[in-house]
């Protein structure tokens, strides 16, 4: 079932592996042969194991984690401003450990990590925040911040909100951190016509399980990284005849939501955006490769 945050520290109780014999899952447990978490001893083996050290993405960069130390690797996940990243081990520029949100694993810059980052009091809820240099919607516009970036701000006037960097968030575009939307359809639909990115999660690029994190945590439900995971975890299973608004319909690799009781609503590599088409065509399409396209359907459940 969906995932509410941990009452202390804020972040989601996602699990991670099973306890079985089995090697855990490399995609959500920090190790590799050098090093590993020090909650894996036991479980897998390396040189030495470590204590993850918590640590937050600069508020003013989104940064793509990588399955390897080098900016050419594969993209894994993208790490939004402000989000939390625990570190297992820190080298040569590089950090190796997974982000809070949702236990995913992978490598970030470390020049974009900070230990000391100040306590989060506002999350982006606009699906683009501007940040201006006054207090001013006529003044210049610093950077930009994408939906579920965190911040430290505090009240300046009753339109804008003073962002610890000195720039200046419109209130319109901010919410208070545990503050969460009421409808994930609408969250999914702020994302129509952004490019599709392997990785991505932000209006800049977005895959497709991407765009299922994004929408639900806006709603205060937090889910796995990847579309399997996420088949496994999400509500319950239904009857594809029963298929309405905010359902999930799940693929080999692919998922995506139900605009209605006939379109889906997704981001996917085969037109490179995020739109909405026939259930129809999209089941008709990927039959030529899958004999059967439909892994699951599945309602999101209290």
């Amino acid at each position: 079932m969906p995932t509410k945050p941990n009452e202390t520290s804020g972040e989601p109780n996602l699990s991670t592996a099973d306890e079985s014999s089995e090697a855990p899952d490399p995609r959500l447990n920090a190790y590799n042969a050098d090093v590993a978490d020090s909650a894996l001893q036991g479980r897998v083996e390396a040189r030495r194991f470590a204590v993850p050290v918590p640590h937050r993405l600069v508020e003013g960069v989104s940064e793509m984690m990588r399955a390897e130390p080098d900016p050419a690797a594969a993209a894994v996940s993208e790490l939004l401003p402000g989000q939390r990243f625990d570190i297992v081990d820190d080298n040569d520029g590089w950090a190796f450990g997974y982000s809070a949100h949702d236990h995913y694993v992978g490598y970030v810059r470390s020049e974009f990590l900070r230990s000391d980052a100040p306590t989060r009091t506002h999350r982006i809820i606009a699906p683009l925040a501007l940040c201006f240099q006054r207090p001013d919607i006529k003044s210049g516009v610093t950077m930009t911040l994408p939906l579920g970036a965190e911040i430290a701000a505090e009240q300046f006037d009753e339109n804008f909100l003073r962002h610890r960097n000195g720039t200046f968030v419109h209130r319109r575009h901010v919410g208070a951190i545990e503050a969460y939307a009421p409808d994930h359809m609408e969250i999914a639909e702020f994302f129509l016509g952004t490019p599709y990115k392997w990785g991505g999660r932000s209006r800049s690029g977005i895959d497709c399980s991407g765009l299922v994190q994004v929408a639900l945590s806006a709603c205060g439900i937090f889910v796995p990284r990847d579309s399997d995971l996420q088949a496994a975890e999400i509500g319950e299973e239904i009857d594809p005849a029963e298929l309405r608004r905010g359902d999930l319909v799940f693929f080999p690799g692919h998922v995506g939501f139900m605009e209605d009781e006939t379109r889906l609503l997704h981001a996917n590599a085969h037109w490179m955006t995020t739109l909405i088409e026939p259930l129809d065509d999209v089941v008709r399409r990927l039959s030529q490769t899958s004999p059967n396209p439909v892994a699951a359907t599945r309602r999101i459940t209290p």
